[in-house]
């Protein structure tokens, strides 16, 4: 099941994060993810958060939508869902984490959208980074983990650029 929103007020800058696994990874959310934030409009979460209260702590910095990951709680996934699509003006985003066999993530992301058609497709549960237009003109977007690198070089986080007619988006290591 999928869960559209609809956003009515200005967005041009998203910020992007997935896989904080708070507390089990790290005890807080880093601080210069704060401040990459600094300028956003809205929060996307890809999932696994593990406790609420890291939605808690990003909205004070903007808007948050979120779905549940394959290591958040029960009571987190029946909450947030785990399939959004998100529409702000005339662009649509959707947000998914993408856990299933290993080595499938980004097909899974695809596959979940395919009769969608948005531009763009927010994912996570790999934290492997990701930032790349499929052959359809889908902006693919992993944002990595924000506390726990794995293979990355550093952690991450992304952004989101709105333009009228199109989105740009980036990876942010620190």
């Amino acid at each position: 099941m999928i869960t559209e929103i609809k956003i009515d007020f200005p967005v041009t800058r998203i910020g992007l994060v997935s896989d904080t696994h708070i507390p089990t990874r790290a005890r807080s959310l880093p601080k210069a993810l704060f401040t990459v934030f600094q300028d956003v409009q809205l929060i996307l979460h890809a999932g696994d958060l593990v406790e609420a209260r890291v939605l808690a702590e990003l909205g004070t910095l903007a808007p948050v939508y979120a779905v549940g990951g394959n290591m958040d709680p029960p009571e987190i996934k029946a909450r947030l869902g785990r399939k959004k699509l998100i529409r702000i003006g005339t662009h649509a985003i959707g947000l998914i984490h993408g856990d299933g066999l290993a080595g499938t993530t980004r097909r899974r992301a695809e596959e979940a959208f395919a009769a969608l058609h948005p531009d763009a497709i927010v994912f996570g549960h790999n934290h492997a980074p990701l930032c790349e237009y499929n052959s359809m003109g889908i902006l693919l977007f992993n944002p990595g983990s924000a506390v726990d690198r794995r293979r990355a070089p550093r952690c991450s986080c992304g952004i989101l650029d709105l333009e009228k007619k199109a989105i740009h988006g980036r990876i942010v290591y620190f």
